[in-house]
């Protein structure tokens, strides 16, 4: 199942003429990096052409496992299933240049461009939805209003206990 999100489905694309195009800009190591997570069925992965970090877990897991690790990436690029605000500020705390993600939402656009992350993605769509399909994605919605990358690993770590005690 593809997930970078604690989700199992994204938000339908509001208008068809969305920018899919942005594809064609993407850089040789970010191509091989899709490439390999489309292969491989990787949530996400991480990269720098010598070495890399994958995995297949749901949600942003990954990407707190690795900024808890201190896995340092600063510079690599990423290619990811799903990415919404969140894990684009996630991204942008562990530093990596430049991301391609098959669904992308607007919020995680905007915060990969305001902390100057190079972006590529197939679909963008307005934001990313919940498991249930019936509002938007509880990480997406803890970090709108967080523009900075280590209060958002604060306030997801958060919310990730809160939800697991429900």
């Amino acid at each position: 199942m593809v997930s970078m999100y604690l989700h199992d489905a994204v938000a339908e694309i509001e208008d068809e003429d969305h920018d899919s195009g942005k594809e064609d800009r993407m850089s040789e190591r970010l191509i091989r990096l899709k490439e390999k997570m489309e292969q491989e069925k990787y949530t996400c992965i991480i990269g720098n052409g010598t070495k890399e970090y994958s995995s297949r877990e749901r949600g942003v897991k990954p990407l707190l496992g690795w900024i808890e690790e201190n896995v340092d990436v600063r510079g690599y690029a990423a290619a990811d299933q799903v990415v919404g605000r969140a894990a684009a500020l996630l991204y942008a705390r562990l530093g990596v240049t430049e991301v391609y993600s098959r669904v992308i939402s607007e919020p995680a656009r905007k915060a990969l461009q305001d902390n100057g992350i190079e972006c590529s993605f197939g679909e963008s769509v307005p934001y990313i939805i919940n498991r249930r399909g019936d509002g938007m994605c509880p990480m997406e919605q803890t970090v709108l209003e967080i523009n900075d990358p280590d209060e958002a690993v604060t306030a997801l770590k958060e919310k990730l206990r809160s939800m697991r005690q429900q």
